[in-house]
């Protein structure tokens, strides 16, 4: 047992009455989320609880640990699986290696646009992905938003493949993101989030990718003023809940959580997007240089990353299913 774990133990059992087992009508569930109070992920499990009380007159609602109170994404998913969290909102990256269907909607350039990623997640295809949370302990509730990643550095504006060249460009601590970024010609640095801003500082590294929000909430691009919009990335997040903890709900709660949680998205989305709006002219008003991309190039050159983690016949068809979706 991980400290993290044991210490999310003690915290879950001291709180009176927040387990499911609490006073006999009523049912708090303790809801997980690495981003701080107030980011759109956090206010949308907010107003999943506030749409819960409503339908079941108070009973049930949701308690928000935000800023990872209770663990970072790999503990707070070990945590849920065990029902010692309830609810866990994380990417759908560190799930890659508990439900293999995740690995499609984080594949690079998977996506055309913000538009798509919304209808292939909404239909029956986030649907399928959702359900397959299931054999591994957790039930998928809702997809939300984590924004379309894209580079940014301190050299020169990126346009064609050319310019990756030579460039150290951080990554999430994930195989597949290393793997693209090499794909595409560039040196793939994996590194903490935090150190970023010292590395770009320093020179130890040329660039990093990522969303709007955390480009300008992260101030990167005040040491890494070109902001290129290849779009590389849209992989999102997933609120579930543990399959424990959903088995102790009668039939109609179980109805009334997927009801809120999907209610939730729309919530979810619309401060996502005033978020990025927001995010988008702070970095323009700095004097940041921003330009589109032609990203035919780049997603040709993904062929050997969907030939590595698209390796089975399963993951193939959803991926021929995610393209059909824009013929």
């Amino acid at each position: 047992m991980t400290k993290a774990f044991a210490t999310a133990l003690a915290v879950a059992t001291a709180l009176a009455g927040g387990t499911l087992a609490a006073a006999a009508q009523e049912i708090v569930l303790r809801s997980a989320d690495t981003h701080p109070d107030g980011y759109p992920t956090v206010e949308a499990v907010k107003y999943m609880s506030d749409v819960l009380k409503q339908s079941t007159d108070g009973r049930i609602s949701i308690q928000v640990f935000d800023s990872h109170q209770l663990g970072e994404e790999k503990e707070t998913i070990e945590q849920t699986k065990f029902g010692v969290i309830d609810l866990d909102r994380v990417n759908f990256a560190p799930m890659n290696g508990i439900v293999p269907a995740t690995i499609v909607p984080c594949m690079p350039y998977i996506f055309t646009s913000k538009e798509n990623m919304r209808e292939v997640m909404d239909g029956p295809i986030g649907e399928d992905i959702l359900k397959a949370f299931e054999p591994a302990g957790y039930v998928g509730l809702a997809v939300y938003d984590s924004g379309a990643r894209s580079f940014y550095n301190s050299k020169h504006p990126i346009k064609t493949l050319d310019d990756l060249k030579g460039l150290k460009f951080r990554v999430i601590q994930s195989d597949l993101f290393v793997d693209m970024v090499n794909a595409l010609g560039a040196n793939a640095t994996p590194m903490a989030y935090g150190e970023v801003y010292s590395g770009l500082q320093t020179g130890l590294i040329d660039g990093a990718e990522n969303n709007w929000p955390s480009y300008e909430s992260s101030k990167h691009y005040e040491v890494a003023k070109y902001y290129s919009l290849d779009q590389h990335s849209q992989c999102p997040e997933v609120l579930m809940m543990s399959k424990i903890s959903w088995d102790k709900l009668s039939p109609e709660d179980q109805k009334a959580v997927r009801e809120a949680a999907k209610k939730s998205v729309t919530k979810m989305r619309e401060l996502w997007d005033a978020q990025e709006a927001k995010s988008r002219k702070i970095v323009e008003d700095a004097g940041v240089e921003i330009n589109e991309v032609d990203v035919k190039p780049f997603i040709k050159a993904m062929d050997p990353i969907y030939e590595k983690y698209a390796d089975t016949p399963e993951l193939k068809e959803l991926v021929k299913r995610v393209r059909d979706t824009q013929k």
